[in-house]
Order: structure tokens, then C-alpha cells, then sequence
């Protein structure tokens, strides 16, 4: 079956800011909760339906990759998360992720009395990488402080609410007796209570230890990115779901290659007799080195164009360019004999300036830069 649009799904336009998408899910969720629904299972796939737009929309990223690509663009993520539930997602891991957006109105998330499962918070690190290290991808294997569930700790079943995660209250009204359900404000809606704490853990059995986690990080990462490692965050309470590892990648500044998107940039200075003659010169590309013809008659300000010879999309298969921005140096310690030799270049009108009006512009070079 064909997925929806997820715009569509949550009856909201592109321009949605990210607190009219979250009221969208809301009341999206409200409407077809299976708690309201019991038995439809036309309601249970769009209460799925609503979560899976929803995961999607609220994260910038991914949000921006689907705006661009569509559904296509919500796989092959390199298991990073994003893109839907593909990877098993089901009923307990909504109410899990999203249970706090409508517990309000059904008992903390499960609603019906079910508990809901603890979820650790994530953790968020930052990473840097190289071009080197962008071009081609690279695996980090990183030490992370994080709550662990402490061995030897123990639970069990909440006293006040007898692990139904909800606590049924009963009002007197005008109207005649009426009940109200609400997250258990002794288990926070779990079902379970601390049972043996061991030394240096928490309330909750968690203790705070050092752990290795390696990360695979795919091409094409850029400054600002976020990638996402289901499961490497904070442990939950009582075997519960951990939270995630959200990893931010940060570019190390390169001494000579300058990036724009998928473009690479560097300057090359040539010297007056290889700008007049002509030369090859050997160039850094973050790839390795390669060799560039440089014409007779070179200007200072061309810019020759390496194609494929930049760095990896994230959201496609193509790769960008390098320019490389030619300057012709102009001597400023002249020996007697150069000064003599330019001064006699002078007098005879030889090596003048005589531009034929077909020379491009700054502006032209800049044109075709992104033509």
C-alpha cells in the first residue's frame, strides 16, 4: 500500500512550525488511541500512522530530508533511526516515545491502566571529523559517562497503584460520581517501585559508569548534523527502554581546502613565468593528490573545476567539485638582474597589459562558479 504524505496524515501544510506539528499529533493521537477505539483496527493503523509522521516531522533533519526526497528519502539510513517504524517499532514503543505528548488524557500513555515502559533520557556527544574523514565515512569508537541499571538492584510491583502505572479517582459532582484517571505519582506511571538499592546507585537502581560505544558514521556528514544511536543512552529504571545516543558532528578546520556544501575550494599560486608559459602543478585534493595543466597566458583569478572531486552527498549519491582558485604571484624582492630585466621590459613596451575585452569579469568567474 502507498504511505501517505505525512503532511497529509497530520492535516498540516509544509510551513507547520514544530509546536503546530506536535498539536497536530496530539490530536491525531487523541482521536484514534486504541484506549478510545477498542478492537478498531482501522484506528490502531492510523494511531501508528500519526506516530510514524510524527517522528519524522519533529526531528529537523529528518524532516528536511523527507521535504526534499519523500518517503525515498526516509530509508537506507545506515541504522541511525529516522524514517518511520521499518525497523519493528510497535505499540509499547509509541506509548514509550510519545506517551507523554497525550497521557493526560489516557493515564500516563498505556492508558486503560496499562503501565507504560521507562525510558532512560538520552545522551548527546559531540564528534569531529576531517575531510578525510567526511569523503569516505569512518567508525569512532568513544567512551560515554551514562546512567547504567546498578547490578543488584531490584524492584517491585508499586504499592499505591498495584502496577497498574494510573490511580482511579473518585469526585462527587452535581452531575452524580464521576472518575478521573492519573499517571500514579509514586511510579510516575512504570508500575514499579525500588526494591534493593545497591551502594552508589540512585533511587531508581541507576549508577553512573563509563562505557564504550562505537559509532558508524556515514559520508557526507556535515558541520551541525545529528545522527541518532537507538539504545546507547541512559539506561530506563526496572529494564526498561534505554534512551539514545545522539551524536553532533563537528568539522575540523582544514589549513588549505575550504568547503562550501559539497564543494571544495583551494588557492594555487603560480609564478609570472608559469602564468606566461605555462606549467603542471601537483594539487592536494582530500582524495589525494592530482595533477592540474595550467595554460599559457593564465590570468590571476581563473578557476579550474575538478569534478567529482569534492565531497559525498549525505542525502544522495553524487559527489561535489573542487575549484582551485589560480593567483599569479607578483615578486616583491627583486634581485638586481629581475629589477633590471622588468625595467628594460618597460622601456621596450614588451609584457604590457593589453587586455582584449574577452577577459572575464569577477563577476562572470562567480557566475559560472555556480552555473
Amino acid at each position: 500500500m502507498t504511505k501517505r504524505d505525512y503532511y497529509e496524515v497530520l492535516e498540516i501544510t509544509k510551513s507547520a512550525s514544530g509546536e503546530e506539528i506536535k498539536k497536530a499529533y496530539r490530536k491525531m493521537a487523541i482521536k484514534y488511541h486504541p484506549d478510545k477505539n477498542p478492537g478498531d483496527a482501522t484506528s490502531e493503523e492510523k494511531f501508528k500512522e500519526a506516530a510514524e509522521a510524527y517522528e519524522v516531522l519533529s526531528d529537523p533533519n529528518k524532516k528536511a530530508r523527507y521535504d526534499q526526497y519523500g518517503h525515498a528519502g526516509m530509508s537506507g539510513n545506515g541504522g541511525f533511526g529516522g524514517g518511520g517504524f521499518g525497523g519493528g517499532m510497535n505499540m509499547e514503543d509509541i506509548f514509550s516515545q510519545f506517551g507523554d505528548i497525550f497521557g493526560g488524557h489516557f493515564g500516563g500513555g498505556g492508558g486503560g491502566g496499562r503501565p507504560q515502559q521507562a525510558r532512560g533520557s538520552n545522551l548527546r556527544v559531540r564528534i569531529k571529523l576531517n575531510l578525510e574523514e567526511i569523503l569516505n565515512g569512518t567508525q569512532k569508537t568513544i567512551k560515554v559517562k551514562k546512567m547504567k541499571f546498578a547490578k543488584g538492584a531490584t524492584s517491585k510491583t508499586c504499592p499505591t497503584c498495584h502496577g497498574q502505572g494510573a490511580q482511579i479517582k473518585v469526585m462527587n459532582t452535581m452531575f452524580g460520581q464521576m472518575q478521573t484517571q492519573q499517571t500514579c505519582s509514586t511510579c510516575q506511571g512504570i508500575g514499579k517501585v525500588a526494591d534493593k538499592i545497591p551502594p552508589g546507585a540512585n533511587a531508581q537502581g541507576l549508577i553512573k559508569e563509563d562505557e564504550e560505544v562505537t559509532i558508524n558514521i556515514p559520508a557526507g556528514a556535515r558541520e551541525g548534523v545529528q545522527l541518532s544511536v537507538r539504545g546507547k543512552g541512559n539506561d530506563a529504571p526496572f529494564g526498561g527502554v534505554a534512551g539514545d545516543l545522539l551524536v553532533v558532528v563537528e568539522e575540523e578546520a582544514d589549513k588549505n581546502i575550504k568547503r562550501e556544501g559539497d564543494n571544495l575550494h583551494q588557492e594555487l599560486y603560480i609564478s609570472f613565468a608559469e602564468a606566461a608559459l605555462g606549467t603542471s602543478k601537483e594539487v592536494n585534493t582530500v582524495g589525494g593528490k592530482v595533477k592540474i595543466k595550467i595554460d599559457s597566458g593564465t590570468q590571476s583569478g581563473k578557476i579550474l573545476r575538478l569534478a567529482g572531486k569534492g565531497l559525498p552527498s549525505l542525502e544522495s549519491y553524487g559527489k561535489g567539485d573542487m575549484f582551485i582558485h589560480i593567483n599569479v604571484w607578483t615578486p616583491q624582492n627583486l634581485t638586481p638582474s629581475q629589477k633590471e630585466f622588468f625595467e628594460l621590459q618597460i622601456e621596450n613596451g614588451e609584457m604590457m597589459a593589453e587586455p582584449s575585452g574577452k577577459e572575464k569579469t569577477f563577476f562572470d568567474k562567480v557566475r559560472d562558479l555556480f552555473n
